[in-house]
C-alpha cells in the first residue's frame, strides 16, 4: 500500500517514467509471447496440416527468392476454417470482447470505461489471434499486440492504485508501445498511442510515457528477433520530379481507404444479422477466405513476406497460374480487402493494420509499373510508390497519417522519402474524410467521454435531462440472459436497467452475465442504483453515470421508470447548445 500511494502522488515526469518501464517491459514480453505463439501455430496449421511456406520480410529471417509450392491445396479452406473455429469458440467463451480486431476495442476502453480492460483480455487476445493469423486467416497482428499491452497496461494501473485518468494514460500507452515494439518502430509506436485515439486530434499526455515504453519493448523484442526494418532498407533518393505522381497515389489510397472501411463495415452488419451462434461465424469467414487463398495464397496471414517481393519487384515469385501478372497484381488490393472483411468482420481475432499495409503496397505497386510505362526514366523501379502506398493509405484509413508515416519509414529504413510520404498522406487524409478503420475513435478531445468534465461542464449545469433525447430500454427480472446482451449490443451499452411494473429495482451489467448462456437475469441484477428526474441537469447526470458505473442515467418521475438518458445523446445536447450559442453570438457580431 505504500508503494501504492508514492507512485500515485509522484509528479508526472517521474511517475511515468517507472510506469513508461513498466509497461514498456510487459509490451516485450507479451509481444514476444505473441510472436512465438503465431509462428507456432503457422508451423502446426500451414507447415504440417497444409504443407506451405509462406515468404517472410527480410526483417524476420526471410529472403528475396521464393518458391510457391503447397502439399495439400485443398486443405487450405480447412486450415482458415478451423483456426476460425477455435479462435471463435476461446473468445465467445471466456471474453466475448476480444472479438474482432483488439485496437478498436482498446480504443473504445480508453474512451467509454476508463481504461477497464478485463484481466483475461491479454491470455485470451494472444491464443485467439495466434490461431487466427497462424492458420493462414487475412489478419495483422497490430491489433491483438495493441489489445494485449493495453489490458496489461490496465491491470498494471490496477494494481499499483492509480487513478481512472491514469488508468486511461496507461491503456494509450500500451496500445503504442504494443504494435511500435511488435513491428519495431519505437518512434511512430510513441506517435500512434496519442493519435489512434481520434481522427483529429492527440492525446498529449501519453507522448512522454509511450517514449519511455517503447524504447524498453523495442530492446527486449529486438534483442531476441532482430534490430533490423521488417521489410529491409530502402537506400535510393528522394526525386522532386515524381512529386505529381506521390499526389496522384494520394488520391487512389484515399479512395480506397473509404472503400476498405465501408466494405469491412458492410461485413460486419451482414455477420452480425447473421441468426446464427457467434461461435460459428468465424468458421464461415475463415472458409471463404481459404477459398480466395486458393487462387490467392498472397492474402494469407499478414502478407509481410509478399510486401517485401512487391518492393523490390520480385514478380517471378509471384503464383499466377497463368494469369498475367499484371492481372493479378491490380486484384490483389480487391481481394485483401474481401479477405481481411470475412476474416476479421465475422468475429475473428486479427488486426487491420498489417492488411492495411498489404493493400497500401499493392496499391503502390499497381501506381508505380503505371508510371514506370508512362515515364520509364523517372520512375525506374516502383520500391519508392509501394513505401509511400503504405503509408498513405492506411494513414488515412486509420485516421493516424503521423504515427503511420514514422512506423513505415522506421520498416523501411526510408529516411528520404519523408517528403514523398507526407504529401501523399496529406492529400490521401483529406480524400478519405470522415472514414475511418477505427469505429471507436471519436473527433477529438472534446467529443470523448473520458475528457467530458474538462471541456462541457459548465454548458451542462445549463442542459436540463427533459431537453435530452431519453430512451426507452429495460428487461425484466425474468428476461433471459442471452436477451440481455443482445439488448445492450444493439443499444451499444454495457448495462442495463431492470424494471418491473414501471419501477426501476436495479441493472444488470454485461461483465457480470458475459459467461452465463441461460437463465433469467435475476442472479446478477445490481440493486440501489442511483437515478433522477427529467428536472436534473446533465452535470448531475454525469455524476450518476461515473457512480452507478455505465454510459447512461435512468429517469424516474413520480416514481415510474421513464427510460435512460446516454452520454452520447447528452453529448448531441452539448453540441445542439453550442451550436445554437455560436449561431446567436455570430448575429450580433
Amino acid at each position: 500500500m505504500r508503494f501504492r500511494f508514492h507512485l500515485s502522488s509522484l509528479p508526472y515526469f517521474e511517475k511515468w517514467f517507472i510506469m513508461g518501464i513498466i509497461i514498456g517491459i510487459i509490451s516485450g514480453l507479451g509481444a514476444l509471447a505473441f510472436y512465438y505463439a503465431i509462428r507456432l501455430f503457422e508451423y502446426l496449421f500451414l507447415t504440417r496440416m497444409v504443407g506451405i511456406a509462406l515468404p517472410r520480410p527480410l526483417g524476420e529471417g526471410g529472403s528475396l527468392v521464393y518458391l510457391y509450392s503447397v502439399r495439400y491445396f485443398y486443405l487450405i479452406p480447412v486450415s482458415v476454417a478451423l483456426g476460425g473455429l477455435f479462435s471463435g469458440l476461446i473468445v465467445y467463451t471466456f471474453a466475448p470482447e476480444a472479438e474482432g480486431h483488439g485496437t478498436d476495442a482498446a480504443i473504445r476502453a480508453f474512451h467509454n470505461n476508463q481504461g477497464k480492460i478485463r484481466r483475461r483480455i491479454p491470455v485470451v487476445k494472444t491464443i485467439a489471434s495466434a490461431i487466427t493469423i497462424g492458420s493462414g486467416g487475412s489478419a495483422g497482428r497490430e491489433g491483438p499486440t495493441a489489445q494485449i499491452s493495453a489490458g496489461l497496461g490496465s491491470m498494471v494501473a490496477d494494481l499499483l492504485g492509480l487513478s481512472d485518468s491514469d488508468r486511461r494514460i496507461a491503456v494509450a500507452v500500451g496500445i503504442g508501445s504494443g504494435i511500435g515494439t511488435i513491428f519495431k518502430t519505437p518512434i511512430g509506436g510513441t506517435m500512434l498511442g496519442a493519435e489512434i485515439l481520434y481522427k483529429r486530434d492527440l492525446e498529449t499526455q501519453a507522448i512522454y510515457p509511450s517514449l519511455v515504453a517503447n524504447a524498453i519493448g523495442y530492446s527486449i523484442f529486438a534483442s531476441v528477433v532482430g534490430f533490423e526494418p521488417i521489410f529491409g532498407y530502402y537506400t535510393g533518393s528522394f526525386n522532386v520530379e515524381r512529386i505529381p505522381y506521390y499526389a496522384i497515389l494520394g488520391v487512389i489510397s484515399g479512395l480506397f481507404a473509404i472503400f476498405y472501411v465501408r466494405f469491412f463495415y458492410f461485413m460486419v452488419s451482414v455477420f452480425k444479422r447473421m441468426r446464427i451462434s457467434n461461435y460459428y461465424k468465424p468458421v464461415i469467414g475463415g472458409a471463404v477466405t481459404g477459398l480466395i487463398a486458393l487462387a490467392f495464397p498472397e492474402i494469407m496471414s499478414t502478407g509481410y513476406g509478399w510486401v517485401d517481393l512487391l518492393m523490390f519487384q520480385k514478380f517471378q515469385y509471384f503464383p499466377t497460374f497463368g494469369i498475367p501478372i499484371l492481372i493479378i497484381l491490380i486484384a490483389l488490393p480487391f481481394v485483401k480487402v474481401f479477405a481481411t472483411s470475412f476474416t476479421v468482420g465475422s468475429g475473428g481475432s486479427g488486426g487491420v493494420y498489417a492488411p492495411g499495409i498489404f493493400i497500401g503496397a499493392s496499391l503502390g505497386a499497381v501506381a508505380g509499373l503505371a508510371f514506370h510505362y508512362a515515364t520509364p526514366s523517372l520512375v525506374p523501379i516502383i520500391t519508392p510508390f509501394v513505401i509511400v502506398g503504405m503509408i498513405s493509405f492506411f494513414g488515412a484509413a486509420g485516421k493516424v497519417p503521423l504515427s503511420v508515416i514514422l512506423m513505415v519509414v522506421e520498416m523501411t529504413g526510408s529516411l528520404q522519402l519523408l517528403p514523398a510520404a507526407m504529401i501523399a498522406v496529406f492529400i490521401s487524409y483529406l480524400v478519405s474524410g470522415k472514414y475511418s478503420i477505427y469505429h471507436n475513435q471519436v473527433d477529438d478531445r472534446r467529443s470523448s467521454p473520458a475528457h467530458f468534465g474538462e471541456f462541457n461542464t459548465p454548458v451542462l449545469l445549463d442542459i436540463k435531462l427533459k431537453e435530452v433525447t431519453c430512451k426507452d430500454v429495460s428487461i425484466r427480472d425474468d428476461t433471459d440472459v442471452e436477451e440481455a446482451k443482445r439488448i445492450m449490443e444493439e443499444n451499444d451499452i454495457a448495462a442495463v436497467p431492470v424494471v418491473l411494473y414501471k419501477r426501476l429495482i436495479g441493472a444488470v451489467y454485461l461483465f457480470d452475465i458475459a459467461e452465463a448462456t441461460s437463465g433469467p437475469v435475476s442472479p446478477y441484477i445490481k440493486r440501489g442504483i442511483t437515478y433522477l428526474r427529467s428536472t436534473n441537469n446533465a452535470e448531475e447526470a454525469w455524476e450518476v453515470m461515473m457512480r452507478n458505473k455505465t454510459t447512461w442515467c435512468p429517469i424516474v418521475d413520480d416514481g415510474e421508470f421513464k427510460g435512460i438518458v446516454t452520454l452520447r445523446s447528452i453529448l448531441d445536447a452539448y453540441h445542439e447548445k453550442v451550436t445554437m450559442a455560436k449561431d446567436t453570438a455570430s448575429v450580433f457580431e
